[in-house]
């Protein structure tokens, strides 16, 4: 399984997942993994609820719509499976109750990081189509990292660091193929942003926004 090792400016470690015990997918999660996969479930519910706004004021631009309503709500779907997995409570067990949950972020620890978030960049994305398409460029971005390693934001509220939570910290079989997975899914949805935007500004013309910018070249395959 390909593991996007793309990241430049950090290092994710490389496993074997075919060497990984049968019983590691069943292990219970330390503190740290747990944590971060609370997070997850509340960033891909982010990304969903971003992009579901942003199809409704701008329904002919079909990307937001088509994103939102396939792979990150199979994302946010994922994630909730996960937390069940581990007999994890999930911090917003409504979201699939639509248009009612839209930007509604309810979890304990983060919910209101998640609230600020999502009215920051559905009131960017209202100024125009095109900085939409940015907003939706920098969620994958912005995903991308935060999968890979901790969020700044559970850096600070556990006074953790950066290699202590996320794709290149765990262990845990079923966490690195989810996680994989939702990698493989933002480079997608990043390049398919970048292209809708360079339809306007110029091919070769996006500018990385959150990571470094030989990943984001990377990945567009420049």
């Amino acid at each position: 399984m390909r593991l996007a090792q793309k990241m430049t400016g950090y290092v994710l470690l490389a496993a074997t997942l075919s060497a990984a015990p049968m019983s590691a997918a069943l292990a219970a999660l330390d503190a740290n993994e747990e944590t971060h996969l609370t997070f997850m479930r509340e960033e891909e519910k982010l990304a969903r609820d971003v992009y579901l706004s942003f199809a409704d004021m701008y329904p002919n631009a079909g990307v937001f719509a088509n994103i939102a309503m396939g792979s990150e709500q199979t994302h946010t779907d994922t994630m909730r499976d996960k937390l069940n997995q581990f007999n994890l409570p999930d911090p917003n067990p409504n979201t699939n109750n639509l248009p009612s949950s839209l930007g509604v972020f309810t979890g304990a620890d983060y919910g209101s990081y998640f609230t600020e978030k999502f009215n920051f960049l559905v009131d960017w994305g209202s100024n125009s189509e095109l900085d939409a398409l940015y907003a939706g460029a920098f969620i994958e971005e912005l995903d991308m990292n935060d999968i890979v390693q901790c969020p700044t934001a559970v850096q600070e509220l556990k006074n953790i660091g950066a290699n202590d939570c996320g794709l290149n910290y765990t262990n845990q079989r079923a966490l690195k193929n989810s996680y994989s997975s939702l990698l493989d899914g933002s480079e997608s949805h990043l390049r398919s942003y970048v292209g809708q935007i360079e339809a306007i500004i110029g091919v070769g013309n996006y500018q990385a926004q959150y990571l470094p910018q030989a990943t984001v070249d990377t990945i567009l395959g420049r």
